[in-house]
């Protein structure tokens, strides 16, 4: 009887949420965030999975955040002021924001959503990471070109597709690339380039004057955060657009092909509490989307006049009518 009991409670402890187990009683954990636009529906999956690891915030969490999309130019500033602040962790997206976060600090922990942490330098490795830095690398460039092959193939006849870039944060040698593939399909490009959040819709009605018939949305944290403003801007211009975050298809973009943001903002966090726990940098290794997925919203094709090939449609993950 005795001999059951111990493996009963055995049993119990090893079965007790890993939250519990690492935590220290009565501390308050101090989060920093350096985000494109301040906290919205889209944080909800983070924090949820904080929640469910134990961190909650009001109770033992406490949150300092910042938002830097209509003051690019207040990156620095603000990563100074999360480090003056003691947070013990920092969530950040972006090259841009994670290297002046670096400057600012190189012991509080940084964790970042970027497009290739290791090509952009903010690591030298990505299992073992130096420095203060880990977090996803979504790959972002690789994707590009399956993005640009797809958004052909959905508008048929297209032959001049207009491209929004950010000049922050895409190189002139990665839109070449794109560009002499979009010419072995007889595809021009015409290129419009912004650098900051309220020169996009100026950019878009460019776009259609130029007369191109669909619009490629290149991957950028700045653009991420004005996600809204350019579908809406993309539904007036008529002009068929993909993203690169899946749920963007979902709230009313045309397609979107790539990985889902609460897949990334799951993965932070459990990193975030790893940090919190004192594992150390070196030991959370960069992570890469487990998935990418191909969504196409039909209603917003139909509203723009472009029929989906039904080739494409049975190859999306997720259609949208």
């Amino acid at each position: 009887m005795r001999r059951r009991k111990f493996i009963a409670l055995i049993s119990a402890s090893v079965a007790w949420p890993f939250a519990a187990m690492a935590q220290q009683p009565g501390r308050t954990y101090r989060l920093g965030a350096l985000l494109g636009n301040p906290r919205d529906s889209r944080n909800v999956p983070f924090f949820e999975q904080l929640r469910r690891l134990g961190f909650i915030e009001g109770q033992n969490l406490t949150v300092e955040d910042r938002a830097y999309a209509q003051h690019v130019d207040l990156i620095p500033q603000y990563a100074a002021e999360l480090v003056k602040a003691r947070v013990d962790v920092i969530v950040t997206s972006g090259d841009q924001t994670v290297r002046a976060i670096q400057q600012a600090t190189k012991t509080i922990p940084i964790v970042a959503i970027v497009g290739d942490m290791l090509g952009a330098g903010l690591v030298t490795s990505l299992a073992r990471p130096d420095g203060n830095t880990t977090g996803v690398s979504i790959l972002a460039f690789e994707a590009e070109g399956k993005r640009q092959d797809i958004l052909i193939e959905a508008v048929p006849g297209l032959r001049l597709m207009a491209v929004l870039t950010d000049v922050n944060y895409t190189k002139f040698a990665k839109l070449e690339t794109l560009q002499e593939a979009a010419r072995a399909h007889n595809i021009e490009f015409s290129i419009h380039r912004v650098a900051r959040g309220e020169e996009i819709a100026a950019a878009i009605d460019s776009a259609q004057a130029s007369g191109a018939t669909a619009l490629n949305v290149i991957s950028s944290p700045l653009f991420a955060s004005y996600r809204q403003l350019i579908m809406e801007r993309a539904a007036v211009a008529h002009l068929p657009t993909i993203y690169e975050l899946a749920e963007v298809a979902e709230e009313g973009g045309f397609a979107a092909y790539g990985p889902r943001l609460s897949q990334l903002q799951s993965i932070i966090a459990q990193q975030v509490t790893k940090l919190f726990r004192g594992t150390k940098i070196a030991d959370i290794p960069v992570e890469q989307p487990t998935k990418l997925e191909l969504v196409i919203n039909l209603k917003t094709a139909k509203a723009m006049g472009v029929t989906v090939p039904e080739g494409l449609l049975a190859r999306a993950d997720k259609v949208i009518e």
